[in-house]
Order: C-alpha cells, then structure tokens, then sequence
C-alpha cells in the first residue's frame, strides 16, 4: 500500500518538515473559498488504494481549520483511499470536555464525533489538553508526547523544580520529572474568566528555587503570569524557563510573557504561530510525527512515542 501526505492549510511547513523526513512529496491539494465564503477542496492526484495522512492542526481560526480537516477527509474517501488517519498536533476544542455548568456542549466529544463522520479511521494527536478525550473516539487514536523533544531542549540547573501551573498539568508535570529527574511543585489556580487567573495556594517548597513551568498550551498567558507571580512572592529565583506543547499565542499572550521574568521559553511547532515573544525557541515536531506515521504505515508499534507508555 502507498503511503500518501496530505497537508491542510492550518500549517503547511510543518507538513512539509514530516514528509522530507519521509522522504516522499507531498500530494498536490487544492483549498479555495467561493465569493460566499463557501470552502472547496480537491486532491489533485490520485490516492486511489493508499495509505493516506492528512496534516492538519485544528488551530486558529478553528472553525475554519476543523471544516477543511472534514473536507478534506471526505475528499480522500471519494477518492478511493484504502485507510485514512487525521495526524492533528494541536486538537481544537479540547478545553471544551465537560459541561461546567448547565446548558452548554461537550464540545470536543462533538467534533470527535465529526472526525468519525468525515471518514477518518484513526487519529495521531500531541499532547491533548484532557488525555480522556481519547475515550470520546470509537477509532484508534494514538496520543502521542513532546515532553522528550522539549525535555532533551531545556538548559537544566541543579536548582531547578518542575511547576505544574494547575492541577490539570500534574501528570505532564510527573512525565517531564521521569526524564529530567527535578523535584515537582503544583499550583493551585482559579480561572476569574477566559484570560484572568489568579493563584490560590502552591503546593511544595519553591524558595530559592529555579522554576521550571511545564504546560500543554499557551493561549492568553495568563496561567503563566499568575505562576510566575506567585513564585515570585513565594521567593523563588527570577530565573523562570517554560516549557510548552502548543504555542498558540492569542490576544495579550505576546506582551504578558515578555514583561515577565522567562530566561528559557520553549514550546514546539505544532501550530503555525506568526508572532512569537522573545525569548522563544521552537522543537520540530516533524521528526517524531513521520516515525510515527512510518510506524502506523508499517503496523508497527509506536512504543515511548505515546503519551501513556
């Protein structure tokens, strides 16, 4: 069976970057938009009978990104592909996995269930905001983990301790202690609204100590203004690094990081991002998404490349 990549427009040089690792050419795609705002895409060559990845990050604009992931999926299904796997380094909507309140979706388990819809068979995701939203998939979806890449990137100290921002990071805060062998601290936040945060309590002993924050995402920083701050009066060392999956960087993201005390800021390139604060550098997801992908291709195992191994 061929194998067949297929890059949506949420990130096109990422795309690239994983099939030169390949070692194959990208198939050609066509994704315009009528004078209505209507979306058209089309395959240009022919997949018919092969093993095909569609590239596709369901980032900013979201909506946007999500429907071209659809469409193109049912484009590759029409086209006669013999099995079809959604590669999505960034999974939109994952926030959105539990009613906080009343009258409101689950809305990652909606646009799982429109992945399934489109024709996809299986799902390659990094480092998901909530891991149980693997269970709202009746495909494969295999979750795979940045925290090596971005452990193997960071400039380590002996004075160092891991800061897991909120509770919801404590277990990627254990991963990145498993390779970076630092003690662990956990902070307590409240989120006042969609970019305000405030600290309640930290949970461990982080004077005269380096943090090291670790997180899936940034969007706004305000999660990570709030820890350093907080640090900062529990009298840690203004020394902070960060180290983050997703660097989504919306809304005042850009002017919070910069006007605090990061000396290493570190995140990967699953999503496209056009403006970056400074210091910021970037891990190349591409190397370990086409082991991946070779691997699936193959029906092999994908072994330490998974969140959960």
């Amino acid at each position: 069976m061929t194998l067949a990549v297929i890059a949506g427009s949420a990130n096109e040089p990422l795309a690239a970057s994983i099939s030169a690792e390949l070692g194959v050419k990208l198939h050609e795609r066509l994704a315009q938009r009528f004078d209505d705002g209507e979306l058209h895409v089309e395959i240009e060559e022919s997949i018919r009978g092969c093993d095909v990845y569609v590239i596709q990050p369901t980032s900013l604009p979201v909506d946007e990104h999500v429907m071209e992931l659809l469409f193109l999926a049912d484009a590759c299904r029409r086209a006669g592909a013999a099995r079809l796997t959604a590669v999505v380094p960034y999974f939109g909507y994952a926030r959105q996995d539990r009613r906080a309140s009343g009258r409101e979706p689950v809305g990652a388990r909606v646009i799982a269930d429109l992945i399934e819809a489109a024709g996809f068979t299986r799902v390659v995701a990094v480092d998901l905001h909530a891991p149980e939203i693997e269970g709202f998939f009746h495909m494969p979806v295999e979750h795979l983990s940045a925290a090596a890449l971005l452990a193997r990137a960071i400039r380590t100290t002996r004075d160092m301790v891991i800061v897991a921002p909120d509770l919801g990071a404590v277990k990627l805060a254990e991963r990145y202690q498993a390779f970076l062998q630092l003690p662990v601290v956990v902070l307590h936040k409240s989120r006042l609204s969609g970019s305000a945060v405030a600290l309640r309590t930290i949970i461990g002993d982080v004077k005269d100590r380096a943090p090291l924050i670790v997180d899936d995402m940034i969007t706004t920083g305000a999660t990570i203004e709030a820890a350093v701050t907080g640090l900062l009066d529990a009298g840690c060392k203004p020394d902070v690094s960060v180290l983050a999956t997703h660097a989504l960087f919306v809304g005042p993201a850009i002017a919070r990081l910069q006007a605090l005390s990061i000396r290493q800021l570190i995140a990967t390139n699953s999503v496209n991002a056009t403006a970056v604060p400074v210091p910021f550098q970037v891990v190349n997801l591409a190397p370990m998404l086409a082991d991946a992908i070779a691997r699936l291709h193959r029906d092999q195992s994908l072994g330490s490349l998974l969140a959960h191994a």
